[in-house]
């Protein structure tokens, strides 16, 4: 890397969002950052890059409600002439035509067009579509009496979901190929290339955007395609994309989240088969404390500003740490999180937070899937020590490596 600029936001005391203690326990790191530095703290991202994490619930609000002055374009970024080629997180901040990265009356039109084919989704048949998909998967491992969740229910249902909603195959190579890669973009570990996998990406999705524009159905594709909008075919490929990330990685981690809690909290454990704590209260809780989505990358800013008594350049780059502000003490200054409250910013907040269908439809996949498995296999238990369990080591998204389970084999 180059040295760092004048207007570099990083300091002597700027903390690397890396490293054991952020892949397993990020909460204590957010707590010592906030002691340390108030609710914004500076920060370096990958190959000693700056930027600004912002943890306070209200200077989070106040980010992603003032797109005047934090806005989405990245290529207002005053760090552009240190990053490589190469750097793995270009996926994320690499300007691309998508509804990412609009601002303004353009971001309400491509905006406009994903909220307009979700609100088509019709819930009733999505939650019956996860019912047999949870079906099926659970069906290839209850005669086992053993299974490990993450890979064979978690993420294969959240994916099956996703793609059938935009009108791609429930299964197949092909499919696979596209979740692999949008994990990879989205998440990349030690050998990935997210770059060469996000432009893969792109082309799995522009094949589909062709074979939906010679036959059209009843599916998002679709749906974008046909809206009176007109987006482009570029266009609408690059909010695909956004909108498939979306709906696959963050709801099959809010799945596996939610199941943890349920197998390893007293609370939940004893109680949820006999109805005192729901699915739901579980399912809210874990968008508080383990959000799937932890880290959001990001808002620039577009002059000099202050934040949370810090001084922003123009330019400089803003995480939004959305985990950080779900558990600030200000907030909760018993800190007891009320799984009742559904004041979270987990689909953040503002413009740019996820379209109003969105959290809804991944809350229909997600609670199918839970209740699915538990209402078939009753004796559900973990099959390892709640300490054994280890966290992705990952800064953006909050997921387990695994989540090995056992039960009383299903005779089919």
């Amino acid at each position: 890397m180059t040295e760092q600029t004048p207007s570099c936001p990083a300091h002597a005391g700027a903390v690397p969002l890396s490293g054991l203690e952020y892949q397993q326990t990020p909460s204590q790191l957010y707590r010592a950052l906030r002691s340390e530095h108030g609710p914004v703290a500076p920060v370096l991202l990958d190959g000693g890059v700056p930027a600004w994490l912002v943890l306070g619930y209200s200077e989070l609000t106040y980010v992603t409600s003032h797109d005047e002055l934090f806005a989405r374009d990245s290529r207002r970024w005053n760090q552009w002439e240190h990053i490589p080629e190469d750097w793995p997180l270009l996926p994320f901040v690499g300007y691309q035509p998508s509804v990412l990265f609009t601002e303004g009356a353009e971001h309400q039109r491509r905006a406009g067009v994903i909220t307009h084919a979700l609100e088509q989704v019709d819930q009733f048949e999505l939650a019956r579509d996860c019912a047999q998909i949870a079906d099926g998967l659970i069906s290839d491992f209850a005669g086992s009496g053993r299974a490990e969740l993450m890979s064979s229910y978690a993420h294969a249902l959240a994916m099956r979901a996703a793609v059938q909603m935009c009108g791609m195959p429930q299964r197949g190579s092909d499919t696979q190929d596209l979740v692999d890669d949008l994990r990879i973009s989205l998440d990349a570990a030690e050998g990935d290339d997210p770059v060469a996998a996000y432009v893969r990406v792109g082309e799995r999705i522009q094949r589909l955007v062709k074979e939906k524009r010679e036959r059209p159905g009843a599916d998002v594709t679709s749906r974008m395609i046909l809206d009176p909008a007109g987006l482009s075919d570029e266009e609408i490929v690059q909010d695909l994309i956004s909108v498939i990330a979306a709906a696959q990685q963050p709801t099959a981690n809010w799945i596996c989240n939610t199941l943890r809690l349920l197998l390893t909290d007293e609370r939940f454990a004893l109680n949820v088969s006999g109805g005192r704590l729901s699915v739901g209260e579980a399912l809210n809780e874990v968008l508080w404390l383990d959000t799937p989505t932890q880290n959001f990358i990001g808002r620039w800013a577009v002059r000099d500003t202050q934040l949370g008594g810090r001084q922003i350049r123009a330019g400089d780059c803003l995480v939004l740490g959305l985990a950080a502000a779900n558990t600030d003490p200000q907030i909760w200054p018993d800190s007891h999180v009320g799984a009742e409250n559904a004041a979270h910013l987990s689909f953040s907040n503002g413009e740019h937070r996820c379209p109003y269908p969105a959290p809804l439809l991944a809350d229909v996949i997600a609670r199918t899937a839970v209740e699915t498995l538990l209402d078939r296999l009753p004796d559900l238990v973990l099959a390892v020590d709640p300490q054994e369990l280890t966290w992705r080591p990952s800064i953006w998204m909050r997921g387990l490596m695994s989540l090995p389970v056992s039960f009383t084999p299903v005779v089919q």
